[in-house]
């Protein structure tokens, strides 16, 4: 297993004393993370910075996850009191019932005022989990950039919608070592560690492991396998060899099949899988 993945540039650390500035200047907090690795894809620092503000977990890139264990996942985050909803940034579903949760929230701040004020909230969440795509759907323009690569935001900017209501983006925040080695490996799966710091085949190698574990059926239709081989790296060089990935000399290509399964992962062509299941 890949081991010790660590990525903490300085703007991390930075971005950690933005939030606790900003923290009391907000309503509420709303955490964006991919629902295919809820867990990992939570900073743990997150709960430490934010305490008991209220907040809305969106599980983003819903539409590329497993969409039992989406429920499963968002009736888990319920029950630790916080407004849950799964989502697509990217094209939007979701957002209404967003607002519909913001107006609410909004009513209850004004409620016995005699003047109105607006909703200010923050977005926090780590790296490529769909902050900069939720922030340009609830503006309905391209107020923040976007990339699915790690590492976009830059900054902090406080951004005010049509409604009124006034909202804080803030550059995605890692921590400077994973306990679990697993968390490090499930970001990278999805992209939220650069691909640049790691080795790319045994970053794929280490997929298909999982993936022929979890979802070997998915595996196995998508590379057109006969069945899934007990070993990964027979699996990795049945794909090479389907897809046509071969070196002269009849040599594997382990770097391009490497690049197109983690490629087709992360845009869900193998399908809807969720690697962190309850």
């Amino acid at each position: 297993m890949i081991e010790n993945i660590n990525w903490y540039p300085g703007h991390m650390k930075k971005t950690r004393e933005l939030i606790q500035e900003n923290l009391k200047l907000v309503d509420l907090v709303i955490e964006v993370i991919d629902a295919r690795i809820p867990i990992s894809s939570r900073n743990p620092i997150i709960d430490e910075l934010v305490k008991d503000k209220k907040r809305i977990i969106v599980l983003n890139k819903s539409d590329l996850s497993d969409r039992r264990e989406n429920d499963k996942w968002a009736a888990h985050f319920a029950a630790e009191g916080n407004l849950t909803l799964a989502m697509n940034c990217m094209s939007g579903g979701g957002v209404n019932q967003l607002f519909k949760m913001l107006d609410k929230e909004q009513a209850a701040k004004n409620a016995g005022q005699m003047r109105n004020k607006p909703l200010r909230m923050m977005i926090v969440g780590v790296p490529n989990v769909g902050k900069s795509s939720l922030i340009n759907r609830m503006t309905g323009r391209k107020s923040a950039q976007t990339g699915d690569r790690p590492g976009v935001t830059r900054g902090k900017q406080w951004l005010s919608l049509k409604n009124g209501m006034q909202l804080l983006d803030t550059p995605g925040i890692l921590w400077p070592k994973f306990e679990d080695p697993k968390a490090g490996l499930n970001l990278a799966f999805c992209g939220s560690i650069k691909d640049e710091i790691l080795d790319v085949a045994d970053l794929a190698l280490e997929l298909i492991t999982v993936l022929q574990d979890a979802y070997p059926d998915l595996l196995a239709e998508r590379y057109k396998l006969d069945a899934v081989c007990d070993m990964p790296l027979e699996t990795m060089e049945e794909i090479a060899r389907k897809r046509g990935f071969i070196l002269p000399g009849k040599r594997i290509d382990y770097e391009r099949c490497a690049r197109t399964v983690l490629d087709e992962f992360r845009s869900g062509k193998i399908g809807n899988i969720t690697l962190e299941q309850i």
